[in-house]
């Protein structure tokens, strides 16, 4: 982290966050685990992969996950999204179970979610960072005040996004979310512990579309 590559429009937000103590402490920690031999993932140059996939100008939707994921080579800076050739993790399945439901749009043969991200769906966590093999392992770090700070900047400075908050960590996170400004669309979680609780057929996609059709804001693209 001690050169962030992340979009100009985010970057001119964020800049008080960047120069906080809270990141200072935030960046010590990330290099003392690298330097003792920890693996951290997603790689460095992919921390704010999200932010740069969409910036702050395009954004339509926001889909907020927990942590990145913790597998080898799993994480890509965009939340639910894995690179090209990798299995899809079980969670993305149900993502894509719930898309052919909803829109009848056949499951993709790849996990990477970067098409969505340049579509205007911004894919982020409350953590950036985790630890390999150690879920929530860099939570209570100060990931979860930088991605509050960014949905603030969101609520505050768009009109008519639609917030996908999937499960009660999400769900908490949106709390000041602005319910007569945006559509804010809440669930279970996609993950087989609890997608079966009110995350299958809660059609989230065809919500959305059907919000920023009648806002006069171009749909999403959901085909991957």
């Amino acid at each position: 982290m001690t050169k962030i590559q992340i979009d100009e429009s985010w970057k001119i937000e964020l800049n008080e966050e960047f120069n906080s103590l809270y990141m200072s402490n935030l960046r010590v920690f990330l290099k003392e685990q690298v330097i003792s031999g920890k693996k951290i993932y997603p790689p460095m140059d992919k921390i704010f992969n999200a932010f740069n996939f969409t910036p702050l100008t395009k954004v339509k939707v926001v889909i907020v996950g927990q942590d990145p994921y913790h597998g080898e080579g799993q994480a890509n800076g965009l939340s639910f999204s894995v690179d090209n050739m990798l299995k899809i993790p079980p969670s993305l399945q149900n993502i894509y179970k719930e898309l052919f439901t909803d829109l009848r749009i056949t499951s993709p043969q790849s996990g990477n979610l970067e098409e969505w991200a340049h579509r205007g769906v911004l894919l982020i966590n409350s953590s950036l960072t985790v630890e390999k093999g150690k879920p929530g392992s860099h939570q209570g770090k100060g990931w979860e005040k930088f991605t509050d700070e960014v949905l603030s900047i969101i609520n505050r400075k768009k009109n008519n996004i639609v917030f996908i908050l999937w499960g009660k960590k999400a769900q908490e996170k949106g709390k000041f979310l602005s319910r007569e400004r945006h559509l804010i669309i809440e669930s279970a979680h996609p993950s087989p512990f609890s997608a079966h609780n009110g995350f299958f057929s809660s059609k989230p996609f065809s919500k959305t579309n059907d919000y920023l059709n009648n806002n006069n804001i171009e749909p999403i693209n959901w085909q991957l």
